[in-house]
């Protein structure tokens, strides 16, 4: 019997391409079952991994198997009715039926679940597949290049005005210092060598002539060594650094009026988390605008937007108007893919509604790539969202969906974010 072993170098996670092929292979089965796990858990909740259950019959793998066959005897104990050399009719099927169908049915219908846990990675992926920010069609999302030149050391070679004279002088000194060091110290030593000589030897004296010799030597290698050479020369070298620009901005706006109870606020509130994952996830440069509103509208940053608990009467318009001069401030329409996420509850004061309508159609309508308004009632549509229905007839790029409970978050999120038809 051969055995073979398996000597490859492996990291801890050898089996991560396995895993990869498994979860490619059972990828609509994994699907089905993270959608049932993400109407069963909490919005805030959705970070973590999940315990995943699919069928057992859905994992099976194919496989070799030996039938049988060949000239073979076999005794069966208690046997009455064929004698050796009797000739059996091989059975249909390629094998015998030891239990019967009756077993093998029920065997079928007890199958046990196959049970693994996807990582927090994996299960997100899951989650937000076949999600985009629709109409990309401005500009592009993806980062656009802008440059900026930036100091990174010295380079040997370059342009005479980037001569870089501090440290080509600095690189010439060390270099006469290590070049002439040993003869330096030769030459002094023997300057006072011959001093001493002098003193009771004469000029014609052959060590006299032999050090004034190796003095002028000296003196004549030391004065060979070039003041700066061009080895020396060092010259500034400036990079292009890449300087990310974002090119698209989600405009969060969320009523916190006091028609919106703790039950609305925090199915809004769980929308727009489900919605900040997803564009943080899904987009490296993009940012995102957070606007609360009761009668009036303010600009708050992402702990305020989640966590603040005031509360007042309705003025929508209020949140449009500072949308609008955000917009024209910081994200122009030419150059900046603009969508806008709304949730109410749709009771806004009734004069107010036509207004916002308005203003939705003859500017903010004009400058988005896509608006959602997400209404959040258990009842019959509110008078915002009658005006806001005049607005879906006539633009493709804006979306309505209603949320009752806390089970509709993903479904309506799902929808209107979902891939359009190329």
């Amino acid at each position: 019997m051969s055995h073979l072993i398996d000597r490859r170098i492996q990291g801890k996670n050898k089996s991560a391409i396995n895993r990869k092929r498994f979860l490619q292979r059972h990828k609509a089965q994994i699907k089905e079952a993270v959608d049932r796990a993400v109407k069963s858990r909490s919005i805030t909740d959705i970070e973590n991994g999940e315990h995943i259950s699919i069928p057992i019959k859905d994992t099976n793998e194919p496989s070799f198997g030996h039938a049988v066959g060949g000239v073979r005897e076999q005794v069966f104990p208690g046997n009455s009715e064929y004698l050796k050399g009797d000739q059996v009719q091989r059975p249909s099927g390629g094998g015998g039926g030891g239990g019967g169908d009756k077993a093998g049915n029920d065997e079928q219908t007890s199958e046990d679940d196959f049970a693994f846990e996807l990582t927090r990675e994996e299960f997100l992926n899951y989650v937000f597949e076949d999600l985009e920010l629709p109409n990309m069609v401005k500009t592009q999302l993806t980062v656009t290049p802008t440059f900026k030149h930036q100091r990174a050391g010295y380079n040997m070679s370059g342009t005479t005005s980037n001569i870089h004279v501090l440290r080509s002088v600095r690189g010439a000194l060390g270099r006469r210092i290590a070049m002439g060091g040993g003869a330096r110290k030769r030459l002094i030593a023997a300057e006072q060598e011959l001093a001493n000589l002098l003193q009771s030897a004469k000029e014609n004296d052959p060590r006299v002539v032999k050090l004034r010799a190796e003095i002028h030597h000296l003196r004549a290698r030391l004065s060979a060594i070039p003041f700066i050479d061009p080895f020396d020369l060092r010259y500034t070298n400036r990079i292009k650094v890449p300087k990310p620009s974002s090119q698209a901005v989600m405009f969060c706006i969320l009523d916190v009026s006091g028609s919106m109870d703790e039950t609305k606020k925090e199915i809004a509130k769980r929308f727009f988390v489900l919605l900040y994952m997803f564009l943080t996830r899904a987009y490296d440069k993009i940012e995102v605008v957070f606007i609360r509103h009761h009668t009036s509208a303010t600009e708050v940053d992402e702990q305020e937007f989640f966590t603040s608990r005031e509360s007042g009467g309705t003025v929508v318009s209020s949140a449009l108007h500072l949308l609008m001069n955000v917009m024209q401030e910081r994200y122009p329409a030419g150059d900046w893919n603009s969508y806008v996420a709304q949730a109410s509850d749709g009771d806004n004061w009734e004069n107010d509604s036509p207004v916002c309508r308005q203003l939705m159609v003859d500017s903010i309508m004009r400058a988005v790539q896509y608006y959602a308004y997400v209404e959040i009632t258990e009842g019959e549509p509110q008078n915002l969202w009658q005006e806001y229905q005049k607005i879906h007839e006539h633009h493709s790029h804006f979306a309505m969906q209603k949320i009752t409970s806390l089970a509709d978050i993903y479904p309506v999120f799902r929808e209107l974010f979902k891939k359009q038809p190329k």
